[in-house]
């Protein structure tokens, strides 16, 4: 913002109107744009896949992106603004080609996460959210993304990347750094922010068929699809690692003893549960 506008915003005057995309990009936009629409009985329900769609175009929703929003759906500029910085998944600066989040909710963070995240804070040199001078990667701690049995897990641009060490972390974004390729441990290959932007607006993904390295919820995500198949489960925990993407086995010095629920005598033989006391006694 220019100092004149910023005098203009002190002294309570309105400020300047957000800048147009040029023509040749807003006939583009307002093309996408009507194909999203069209996809919702009400206009405005179009707002969040909207949001994706001027993401894509800039690597972050700028004011010109929520001004464009609002022409096409008929909203107010203040109801996009509410909208956008809502949701973390909507960038409100200039950030990296690849999005490194690290999970540090409980179980990630208990099994290496908190000091994964701690390590490329350093090794990058970069607080929380900030982006690398070379415009390649932003790292963010993220929570939970109901990955818990291949913790701990980073996401880049919101692809797995699981079973993760500070060194293998570290190994990762000196790829992405470098230009190099790197698999995700599941899904599709790796896009930038960019294209991944576009894709979550619901516009065709080319990576689409395309899995890499394949695999599925690991041994304790399944247990209660088994159950509610009607399997019988053997008695006893799963071997470590079991049921894990192949070669990310995690050794049985990282498993919690909790892993598996016990019957309360069973865990606590010294404290035994007993019969509730009735009252007065």
């Amino acid at each position: 913002m220019t100092e004149a506008a910023n005098a203009a915003v002190g002294l309570g005057m309105p400020q300047l109107p957000a800048p147009d995309y040029p023509a040749d990009v807003r006939e583009r936009l307002a093309a996408d744009a009507a194909e999203i629409i069209a996809r919702y009985p009400g206009s405005r329900s179009a707002l969040l896949p909207m949001l994706h769609l001027v993401q894509s175009e800039e690597g972050y929703v700028t004011r010109t992106g929520m001004r464009f929003c609002a022409d096409q759906l008929g909203l107010t500029t203040a109801e996009v603004t509410a909208v956008a910085t809502f949701y973390s998944m909507y960038r409100r600066k200039p950030s990296g080609d690849y999005q490194v989040g690290v999970c540090t909710n409980t179980l990630c963070a208990v099994l290496g996460g908190d000091a994964i995240f701690s390590a490329l804070q350093e090794h990058l040199e970069l607080g929380n959210g900030e982006t690398t001078e070379d415009g390649k990667v932003t790292l963010e701690h993220i929570e939970c993304n109901a990955a818990c049995d291949y913790a701990p897990v980073i996401m880049i641009n919101w692809e797995f990347f699981d079973d993760q060490t500070v060194e293998s972390a570290k190994q990762l974004v000196d790829k992405l750094r470098a230009g190099e390729e790197v698999v995700p441990t599941r899904g599709a290959s790796l896009c930038d922010f960019k294209q991944t932007a576009r894709i979550l607006a619901g516009f065709p993904d080319p990576r689409t068929g395309a899995v890499d390295a394949g695999g599925t919820g690991g041994a304790a995500s399944l247990v209660g699809l088994r159950m509610a198949n009607g399997e019988q489960l053997p008695a006893g925990r799963p071997a470590a690692g079991a049921g894990r993407h192949p070669g990310g086995d995690v050794p049985p010095q990282n498993l919690s003893s909790h892993d598996a629920p016990e019957e309360t005598s069973a865990s606590d033989p010294h404290h035994p549960a007993g019969p509730a006391a009735e009252e007065g006694e």
